[in-house]
C-alpha cells in the first residue's frame, strides 16, 4: 500500500476481433512455534482430494499441495506483470538489514528479495512449511500464525505483505503488529485484491457464473469471519493503525487476454489461467465449509464457471 495516485490505466483497451462471434479461449526467533518445522505442522490434512495445513488447522481455509503452489507462483507473476516488474513501490534504500515478508506462502517474493538485497536478513512466515530448502543464504523460512502475537525481538527495514486476501479474522491487529515491529522510519507495503469485479464497457452479463462465483467466494469468507476483498479497506486500516506518508496505488487485473495492450494482455492471461487452475482449490474446503454445499454439486456449478470464464467477449477487471 504505498498521496492517492490515479490508476495506471485508467481504461483498459480492448483488443480488437475479427467477426462478432462470441469465441472462447484455448486450451528469530523463540515462542511462536517458529524455529522448527515440527511433524504437526507437516502432518497435512487431507480433504475432497486436496491437501491443507495442519497447523492452526482450518485457519485457511484453501489447499496447499502442488497445484495450489504453481497457482501461487502464478500470482506471483500476475503481480510483477501488474506492477511492471517491481517487487514492491516502498522507496527503499539498497542497506536495509532486516525484511519480513507476511504469509509468504511458498517463499517466491522472499527468495528473489533475498538475491536483490543480499546484505538484509529476510524471513518469510506461513502455516505451511511449503518453502525450498535451497533458498539464498540470507532468507529464511519459519511456520508461523501471523495472527497471534509476534515474537520477534528485532524490528524490520521493511514489511510486506501480499495476497492474503480471504486469510486475515482480524486487518487491523496485522496492521498494528506491523506498526510494532518496524524501524522507525521503515516501510510497510500491502498488496492485495478489491473483488468487487467491474467491466468498462458492460460486457458482463448479469447472469455470469465468474461474477457470481466471485460473490458467493466473497460471501462464503464472510460467513467465516474473513474477507476476501480487503484492498478498498487497505489505506484506511493503515492509517487507523497511526502509519504516515501513506501512498496508493491501483493496478487494474483483467480476467482473460482481452486487452489490446501487451503488458495487460499478459497480466489478463495469467490472471485467467491462475483462475483456472484454482477453481476447485479456492472452491471446495470454503463453500463446504462455509455454506454447506456438497462437493458433487461444487464441480457440477464449476463446469458453468469455467465455461463463461473462458468468453473473450466478456471483458472482466478487478483491481489490486
Amino acid at each position: 500500500m504505498m498521496a492517492d495516485q490515479p490508476a495506471d490505466e485508467p481504461h483498459v483497451a480492448v483488443e480488437d476481433l475479427l467477426g462478432d462471434v462470441d469465441s472462447a479461449y484455448g486450451g528469530d526467533e523463540i515462542a511462536s512455534y517458529t524455529s522448527s518445522l515440527s511433524y504437526s505442522a507437516t502432518d497435512y490434512k487431507w480433504e475432497h482430494g486436496r491437501r491443507y495445513h495442519s497447523f492452526r488447522e482450518g485457519t485457511y481455509n484453501f489447499p496447499n499441495d502442488e497445484q495450489e503452489q504453481k497457482r501461487y507462483d502464478i500470482m506471483h507473476e500476475v503481480f510483477l506483470t501488474a506492477m511492471d516488474g517491481q517487487h514492491f513501490l516502498a522507496p527503499l534504500n539498497q542497506d536495509l538489514g532486516r525484511i519480513l515478508d507476511v504469509g509468504t506462502g511458498t517463499g517466491i517474493w522472499a527468495i528473489q528479495i533475498g538475491d536483490m538485497f543480499p546484505s538484509a536478513i529476510v524471513i518469510g512466515n506461513d502455516l505451511s512449511p511449503i518453502q525450498p530448502q535451497w533458498v539464498p543464504p540470507n532468507v529464511r523460512f519459519e511456520v508461523d500464525d501471523v495472527e497471534s502475537e509476534w515474537q520477534y525481538s528485532q524490528p524490520f527495514d521493511f514489511v510486506h505483505c501480499r495476497y492474503m486476501a480471504g486469510s486475515i479474522a482480524d486487518w487491523p491487529r496485522l496492521m498494528s503488529q506491523c506498526y510494532n515491529h518496524l524501524k522507525p522510519g521503515g516501510w510497510v507495503e500491502f498488496q492485495d485484491f478489491d473483488l468487487r469485479n467491474y467491466s468498462q464497457d458492460d460486457s458482463i452479463p448479469p447472469d455470469n457464473k465468474v461474477l457470481e462465483w466471485y460473490n458467493t467466494l466473497l460471501e462464503g469468507c464472510e460467513r467465516i469471519g474473513r474477507t476476501a476483498s480487503p484492498g478498498q479497506h487497505l489505506k484506511s486500516w493503515i492509517q487507523d493503525a497511526g502509519f504516515v506518508n501513506v501512498h496508493q496505488k491501483i493496478f487494474k487485473l483483467p480476467l482473460g487476454a482481452w486487452p489490446k495492450d501487451e503488458r495487460m494482455k499478459r497480466v489478463g492471461a495469467l490472471n485467467l489461467f491462475q483462475l483456472l487452475e484454482g477453481l476447485e482449490g479456492l472452491t471446495l474446503a470454503l463453500f463446504t465449509r462455509a455454506l454447506g454445499w456438497s462437493p458433487e454439486a461444487i464441480h457440477a456449478y464449476l463446469v458453468g464457471v469455467r465455461q463463461d470464464a473462458m468468453k473473450k467477449r466478456v471483458h472482466m477487471i478487478h483491481d489490486l
